[in-house]
């Protein structure tokens, strides 16, 4: 055969199809206008996007065999950067678009409402802006649409009820307002959570009746938004299918209808923190496949339904902070199953029975602040998987059971202001226990000294009992932070810190002198190999009381204080200052001068008030009342307060907090010094600080707490840097009935904050709210991060405001924007300018103070309705902490002294508790979280 011929059989070969198909190159040309886009790709995902493969064998992407035509584009989770291309609206044939879990911003191209074919467009947990685009109603095969977790703004655009093959929907977690009439879909999942929907108005929830049509639907997902008005009855005509429903967290009154039962699939029922009134109906025990039952904090009153006990499917009872009332249901042990049981905050009365303690899968119980009498039953342990247990604030009596020694996972014991007598049980066999306070009861006898050998303990509290006799010398007996032992005056020993007397000993007799001499030796075994960690361990001393309840027994008011001593007196504060010297003071504000002092070796910062100003003595009262019941670890600790008058006769007022060492942030972020510099890590570890104690204020007090003056002044550091918020002059103690209806007798309050950081519906006579704080809080992270004050005349050469700066040059500029003296070198290499130094970041943490800056944004808009919630700050900066360091848990920890990695872990349980369950012992992350502590041991060369 000839050249020739070899050629033309050759020619007359068919083309391959992708080259018959009319339109396949505005496929390829469309994945690599999409491509171009990409600013950031750190799996190196798109590097097959190139002319060595045909572009249907490019990652991600799907194509039709037979016509080689983009069917699918899944790019979920490859961490990719940039803005989505508007030419995704040219793959005609494209059914699968899934870019979720990516950090895409920017909007979402109208121009995928040319996609006809699309079925499935999922871009999730992402960071994109703006509206959801109305032209979404042209992608008439729409089946699924999952949006959640963006930063989505405006309303939910009619038009989506226009997609009839629609059946999920997930809008959840953005910044959306008004839905609209969605009846008109027969939706499987409705998830619009987390959110701004809704106005607190009474028919914010009338939409609820339309979606009685959709006849098959199995999710509605409605909580953490601001839908008010009268729990709709017509909830109870929903879906029979119906296995979730979420109405947490929204301003919902009135009561629980009986009707709710036809709801016959109800797996999940979450209608917490709303403010509903009346009794539990007990036709709630009728829901045979009911798993979790969640109606913490609303003003239900009433009994406990003994119906609750044909709920045998039911994991978890969470009732506390109610009014209920009476006794504790004696059928509820047939719920065999149940892992958290909670009852907390209410009025029940009688005894704790003894059949709560046979339900053998419980992990955690909650009883505390009620009015139980009489004895702890000892079978309570039986519980052989029991973590935690709360008992605390009670009238309980008789001796602490030595059962209560049997568990082998116990993790916190509270048992503390009850009326127990007789000893401390052996509880030599729970080495897991972290936290126990068995104080304020009438205990005796002396303090086991097995205790000191139990090798996690981080709290111990044992004060304000009768205990007698020598105190350990090891373990946790070696830190004073983390036990307290005040007003047993009998004890004696210990180390010499604790100022105790020594103990009178006896000559041992010799026929013991051997035995005794062998049990030292057991003990040293024992002791010795722990009392390296124990030493080392950094304790959170007020664990307990951050994430306990923040209120009182509700029949009377406590004059706890968080202090050793009672209020003291005009001298003794004389004499702590120094007479007030002009060498003490540590600083002068609007209301008062604060003088560095020392109460019986104890180094403390002094508050003096200038009762001449006017508002002084108002500040004074605000200040006592916002701080009397609150406690966290990142607010300033009050010690004690003086109300009396001085040696002239003069009324003199003044309040006494912990010193803390490092003085204010202010200092810190504009030093005349240039070694007191904050690097990045520092930064973001304080921003966290500041939300944790914000969040707890707003969301975890009983009676929520506005600061009303949060700015760098107010922001002191302690020696491990860590961020406390004091000054509670200004603040406000707002009722939840007052937050809901949003009173105008807030606006004569006259509260005006500090100019640059006050919101600025302050300075036109708006309501106190918590927003406000948020807006502040924004203004200090975006000053904590640029280094420039809200108030500079030289924010930029447009005088725009600190917030418009930063919006305006988001993301393009951030270089430009960010603070130099963040330059260390152990983060950034010796450089002297962000431009030199972006290229020592990794991606991941570029992204993070990329993102930052968009937090310190989203909280100080304008509009209140606009800015996230402290709950919402707290996480995503958690998040963006994990992001920065980037390299993995174990990594991380190594970043870490081992003082803060107690301080990770616990801001970890603190965002599992807000965002994954209602409160810390009931964390079903929370056995997770204990085997994590095991990452202390890295860097001490150990194996883990």
């Amino acid at each position: 055969m000839s050249s020739h011929s070899i050629c033309i059989i050759f020619l007359n070969l068919p083309f391959p199809a992708a080259a018959q198909v009319p339109g396949n190159e505005t496929d390829e040309l469309a994945l690599s206008s999409f491509k171009s886009q990409i600013s950031n790709d750190p799996q190196l995902t798109l590097a097959s996007w190139n002319n060595s493969s045909h572009f249907c064998n490019w990652t991600g992407v799907e194509c039709d065999p037979e016509i080689q035509r983009v069917t699918g584009l899944n790019l979920t989770g490859r961490r990719l950067s940039g803005t989505v291309s508007p030419h995704v609206g040219s793959f005609s044939f494209l059914s699968i678009l899934d870019l979720s879990g990516n950090l895409f911003q920017g909007d979402i191209p109208l121009e995928i409402g040319n996609l006809g074919r699309l079925q499935v467009l999922n871009m999730s947990y992402n960071s994109l802006g703006g509206q959801i685009p109305g032209s979404l109603s042209n992608c008439t095969n729409l089946r699924n649409l999952a949006l959640d977790h963006n930063q989505l703004t405006g309303i939910v655009p009619p038009q989506l009820g226009l997609l009839s093959d629609l059946i999920t929907l997930y809008l959840g977690s953005n910044n959306l307002t008004v839905p609209q009439d969605l009846g008109k879909l027969d939706l499987l999942i409705l998830n619009i959570g987390f959110n701004h929907l809704g106005s607190g108005d009474q028919d914010d929830l009338k939409f609820i009746t339309s979606l009685t049509n959709c006849s098959n639907l199995d999710v509605l997902h409605l909580a953490k938004n601001q839908f008010g008005g009268i729990f709709p009855v017509s909830i109870a005509n929903l879906s029979t299918k119906l296995t979730e429903l979420h109405l947490s967290e929204n301003p919902i009154y009135g009561t629980i209808p009986r009707e709710i039962s036809n709801l016959q699939n109800l797996n999940i029922l979450h209608m917490s923190f709303n403010y509903l009134k009346g009794t539990i109906p007990d036709s709630l025990g009728m829901l045979p496949n009911l798993r979790r039952l969640v109606l913490a904090a609303n003003q239900l009153t009433g009994k406990i339904p003994d119906s609750f006990g044909n709920l045998t499917s039911l994991l978890w009872l969470l009732l506390q902070d109610n009014l209920l009332e009476g006794a504790i249901p004696l059928s509820l042990p047939n719920c065999e199953r149940m892992f958290g049981f909670a009852v907390a905050g209410n009025h029940l009365t009688g005894t704790i029975p003894p059949e709560i303690f046979s339900i053998s899968t419980l992990l955690a119980i909650n009883m505390s602040y009620n009015s139980f009498t009489g004895p702890l039953p000892e079978n309570v342990g039986n519980l052989s998987h029991l973590v935690a247990i709360d008992l605390s604030y009670n009238n309980l009596s008789g001796e602490i059971p030595n059962t209560l020694g049997n568990f082998l996972d116990l993790n916190m014991i509270f048992l503390h202001r009850n009326l127990f007598r007789g000893r401390i049980p052996n509880l030599a066999r729970l080495h897991t226990l972290t936290y126990m306070d068995l104080s304020s009861n009438n205990l005796s006898g002396n303090i086991p000294s097995l205790l000191a050998t139990l090798p996690s303990f981080l709290y111990l509290n044992l004060s304000l009992n009768n205990l007698v006799g020598d105190v350990p010398s090891t373990g946790v007996f070696l830190n004073l932070t983390a036990i307290d032992i005040r007003q047993n005056p009998e004890l004696c020993g210990g180390i010499k810190e604790l100022d105790l007397p020594a103990c009178l000993r006896q000559e041992p007799k010799k026929s013991r002198k051997k035995g005794g001499i062998k049990s030292l030796r057991v003990a040293l075994i024992i002791v010795l190999p722990l009392s390296f960690v124990a030493i080392s361990l950094f304790l959170l001393t007020n664990f307990l009381i951050k994430k306990r309840s923040t209120k009182r027994p509700r029949n009377s008011v406590s004059n706890e204080s968080l202090n050793f001593y009672p209020k003291i007196s005009y001298e003794e504060l004389l004499h702590a200052t120094d007479g007030f010297s002009s060498e003490k003071l540590l600083g002068s504000g609007s209301f008062g001068k604060v003088y560095k002092g020392t109460l019986n070796g104890l180094e403390v910062a002094v508050k003096v008030l200038k009762l001449e100003r006017k508002g002084a003595s108002k500040s004074f009262i605000s200040e006592c009342q916002a701080l009397r019941n609150i406690r966290h670890y990142n607010l300033v600790k009050v010690i004690t307060s003086c109300s009396s008058a001085d040696f002239h006769g003069n009324d003199f007022k003044a309040l006494v907090y912990q010193f803390l060492p490092k003085g204010s942030l202010d200092k810190w972020l504009h030093p005349q010094n240039e070694h007191n510099r904050l690097n990045i890590l520092q930064r973001i570890e304080i921003a966290i600080d500041v939300a944790s104690a914000l969040n707890y204020l707003h969301h975890q007090c009983q009676t929520p707490v506005i600061h009303c003056d949060l700015k760098p002044e107010n922001v002191l550091l302690d020696s491990d840097m860590r961020a406390h918020v004091g000054d509670f002059g200004l603040a406000r103690l707002v009722t939840k009935v007052g937050m809901r209806e949003n009173r105008s007798h807030f606006s004569s309050l006259g509260v005006k904050g500090t100019i640059g950081y006050a919101a600025p519906e302050y300075a036109m006579g708006g309501q106190v709210s918590i927003l406000g704080d948020v807006y502040s809080f924004g203004i200090l992270l975006l000053e904590i991060f640029t280094g420039k004050r809200p108030t500079d005349d030289n924010i930029s050469p447009e005088n725009l405001s600190l917030h418009h700066f930063v919006k305006m040059g988001l993301p393009e500029r951030v270089t430009e924007m960010l603070d130099n003296s963040a330059l260390r070198e152990e983060v950034t290499g010796n450089v002297e300018t962000w431009n030199e130094g972006w290229k020592y970041l990794t991606n991941e943490q570029k992204e993070s103070l990329n993102y930052i800056l968009h937090i310190g944004v989203s909280c100080s808009f304008e509009s209140p309705k606009d800015r996230m919630s402290m709950r919402q700050v707290y996480r995503e900066l958690l998040m963006t902490r994990d992001l920065f360091l980037g390299t993995g848990f174990k990594e991380e920890m190594k970043l870490l002294s081992l003082s803060n990695r107690y301080l990770f872990i616990y801001d970890l349980i603190i965002y599992f508790v807000e965002f994954e369950g209602e409160i810390v012992i009931f964390c079903c992350h929370f056995a997770g979280i204990l085997s994590m502590m095991k990452v202390f041991e890295i860097g001490s060369g150990r194996q883990e």
